[in-house]
């Protein structure tokens, strides 16, 4: 049965491209192609996702990533013990990040923050687009592929931004389209391009071990495969199987080259355990489902799920695999739900064809698309030209308004005038800041002050973490926290307990305040 409908779908799609190609001279073929209403939808859907992407930088952490690149650039070494904090100084640091810093820095310094924001937008949207070509190849119509990239975008759109999270994300869509073509044996000897681009992924970001996690779950897979589908019984997979297998090891072995060793190996999983994390950091913690934020994944996940039940074609052990792996950890933590997306996005696709496609009344949507052969620019042809110059246009207009944008943003989420008043009066150090102003405060001040905590929960610790938020609170113990750190300077938001604390503490001064922040000094 399953074999019977693979075939089926597979022999519909392929007639579908075949009727295109057959109908078109092969020198009028690409630009035909290129300008079909069709084929507009999927450049307008690529367009929408970087439109998407390409928004002003509100990542509070971007700062002291592009600090770390200023950094690395600069002195031509690769920190292993902070610099950036008064209280963690000297404690390891495990830059992980440091060749996406310098990739990010480097472009700063060339194309200035503009630069940034378009570069991440292209590394997203090529996410996407590869993500996209593995749904092209399993449906015969580009509607449904649109569909589901859409939907996945929606859903995920709450992860994106200008940050080092961002190229793992590409990444991994890559492992996952060369590890899907050698699931389905497309492919062989392509796949051990995985190989040099684990060693780019390590040095770029620790979610490298997302990229082993899908080596291991295609080599179970393919396993299970074996085991379960009647039709795979016949082919003897196990070279396949063996051959992933010294890929795993390979990839493995090759995280070792980067700056900071075997340390690499254990610093993910020291972060996953993180309590203090999972605790307060926003993003590691489960989706909450009664935000508007999270209503795009609800979707995603309900629609794939329904889209994989009602399908004639079973999904083979192997994609149900990646797709419940990629549920629990968008389940489990709230910044995995792009991996979620590049996972279902395909199955979505595919699935709802198939589904919607077995209704007769459906069935024309597999008739090729109509198009004008003679050569000449007709009316459909500039219409489609003109729409695509609009939208690209429009999409150019977007990302010019979101450059524009970025100092007001600055001014709106960072204490910009407190910290000039800072500055220029040469307050005492060391300062106490709030958590989200640490890489910003970084960015702008360092080397002339330190943070007292920055979004480098790693470094700091749970129980620093802690601390800082019984002090940040005006919970017991407070006062002495400050006097034990020495604390001179303590810069804040004015709605906070520890400012109303200060207000009225005889040892503290306030000597600036507006809407943004207060500051206050240490009575001599």
């Amino acid at each position: 049965m399953t074999q019977s409908t693979d075939t089926d779908s597979s022999r519909l799609n392929q007639t579908h491209r075949t009727l295109i190609r057959e109908s078109v001279p092969t020198k009028q073929y690409r630009i035909i192609t290129l300008l079909s209403a069709r084929q507009l939808l999927v450049y307008v859907c690529m367009l929408l996702i970087f439109a998407g992407a390409a928004q002003p930088i509100t990542d509070t952490d971007f700062w002291w990533h592009l600090r770390t690149g200023q950094h690395i650039v600069k002195t031509k070494s690769i920190p292993h013990a902070d610099i950036f904090s008064t209280i963690a100084f000297g404690k390891e640091w495990v830059a992980h990040e440091w060749l996406a810093e310098v990739v990010t820095y480097s472009i700063f310094r060339m194309l200035g923050l503009g630069g940034v924001i378009v570069v991440f937008s292209l590394i997203l949207t090529t996410a996407f687009w590869i993500t996209y070509e593995r749904c092209r190849k399993r449906t015969g119509h580009p509607y449904f592929a649109v569909f589901a990239v859409l939907l996945g975008a929606v859903a995920s759109i709450s992860t994106w931004g200008v940050r080092p999270h961002i190229i793992s994300l590409l990444f991994a869509s890559i492992f996952i389209s060369f590890l899907d073509r050698y699931s389905r044996r497309e492919e062989m000897a392509s796949i051990w391009w995985l190989a040099p681009l684990m060693v780019l992924w390590a040095n770029m970001h620790a979610g490298y071990v997302l990229g082993l996690a899908l080596i291991a779950l295609t080599i179970v897979g393919l396993s299970v495969n074996r085991f379960l589908v009647p039709s795979d019984r016949q082919i003897n997979d196990w070279r396949r199987v063996k051959l992933l297998c010294w890929l795993l090891i390979v990839c493995a072995a090759l995280v070792m080259v980067n700056p900071n060793g075997a340390r690499m190996y254990s610093y993910p999983f020291e972060t996953f355990r993180s309590p203090a994390m999972m605790r307060y950091i926003e993003e590691w913690k489960s989706p909450n489902f009664h935000e508007a934020r999270f209503q795009g994944l609800a979707l995603l996940l309900l629609a794939t799920f329904c889209a994989l039940a009602l399908s004639k074609k079973r999904a083979r052990p192997s994609e149900l695999l990646f797709v419940a792996f990629g549920a629990w950890a968008t389940l489990r933590s709230a910044r995995n739900v792009w991996f979620f997306a590049l996972v279902a996005i395909p199955q979505l696709a595919e699935h709802s064809w198939i589904w919607v496609t077995s209704y007769g009344r459906w069935r024309w949507l597999t008739v090729a698309e109509k198009r004008d052969h003679s050569g000449t620019y007709s009316f459909k042809l500039i219409i489609n030209v003109a729409l695509l110059m609009l939208c690209t246009t429009l999409v150019i207009l977007g990302v010019q308004r979101a450059i524009a944008k970025q100092p007001a943003i600055d001014a709106q989420e960072f204490p910009v005038a407190a910290i000039d008043f800072l500055r220029s009066q040469k307050l005492a150090r060391p300062i106490f800041n709030e958590y989200d102003w640490g890489g910003y405060l970084i960015w702008t001040l360092y080397p002339e002050y330190r943070v007292y905590i920055d979004g480098r929960a790693d470094v700091y610790g749970d129980q620093m973490v802690e601390e800082f938020l019984r002090a940040h609170d005006g919970k017991p113990g407070w006062r002495e926290l400050l006097e034990r750190d020495g604390i001179h300077t303590v810069l804040i938001r004015p709605d906070i307990p520890l400012a109303s604390l200060l207000r009225i503490d005889t040892a503290w001064q306030k000597v600036f305040e507006d809407k943004q922040a207060v500051i206050f000094v240490r009575c001599l």
